[in-house]
């Protein structure tokens, strides 16, 4: 049988495989009093010789992914997902706060195998090209996740705050926003597309760092681009008709 850890904010934890490991504002793992997340969010299950996680909620999904950022699932309510890989991510948004939990399994069925692609000189995010503007954005709307510092949680920006932290104004942000999520989208990154409800911007935001921190299509290396002086509105973009 596989050993099952899942690691959150520092601390590891090791699911019983005879019982129900429970995550949520109440379980095995309680992460805080946060009233927008369910007291019973998440649970880890062993069955069939697999680790299994599912979703016992009603309204908020968790985005999956290995470690290595090749393989990404939504786990929406109601649904389940195998644990299969050695290290695989767990990121979830309850209100205004976004969580990562870290689960690691030895022996894993599956490996994270990485291909060395040569440089092409193109910036590419996930294989969708994305000018760098368009980089900074994401980069902004993740910045609290990519520097909380082993906490484990964090607060995603509103679109305001972000355009500010860049120095656009929020119209600009807006607009490069819908097109970053469109892109996604049209290559199968469920979650983002959405009206202009306040709920709905909130939930796109929400997916995109999800997504974006998951899957590793940004990391705290790409900080720096915050700082960056960039206009590059003007350049071309591979992946769209004319850049946004």
């Amino acid at each position: 049988m596989s050993d099952l850890a899942v690691e959150f904010a520092g601390e590891w934890f090791r699911p019983d495989p005879a019982g129900v490991f429970e995550i949520g504002r109440e379980g095995d793992l309680a992460l805080d009093d946060n009233p927008y997340l369910h007291r019973r969010f998440l649970q880890i299950t062993h069955s069939a010789g697999l680790w299994w996680l599912g979703n016992t909620g009603a309204r908020l999904s968790a985005t999956v992914c290995d470690a290595a950022g090749g393989v990404q699932s939504w786990l929406s309510p109601g649904n389940s997902l195998p644990i299969v890989f050695p290290s695989t991510s767990i990121v979830f948004t309850a209100g205004p706060t976004t969580y990562e939990l870290l689960a690691r399994l030895s022996p894993a069925p599956y490996a994270e195998i990485r291909s060395e692609e040569p440089d092409s000189g193109a910036t590419t995010i996930g294989m969708i090209p994305f000018t760098v503007s368009q980089r900074q954005l994401v980069v902004a709307l993740c910045e609290p996740m990519l520097r909380r510092d082993g906490t484990g949680l964090s607060e995603i920006p509103s679109s305001a705050e972000a355009a500010a932290r860049l120095g656009w104004t929020t119209t600009r942000f807006n607009r490069k926003l819908d097109n970053v999520c469109e892109k996604l989208d049209r290559v199968g990154v469920k979650g983002l597309r959405g009206g202009s409800g306040n709920g709905l911007a909130t939930n796109r935001r929400a997916r995109l760092v999800e997504y974006a921190v998951a899957s590793r299509l940004v990391t705290a290396e790409d900080l720096p681009l915050l700082d960056a002086d960039v206009t590059d509105d003007a350049a071309p973009d591979p992946g769209a008709g004319s850049p946004a």
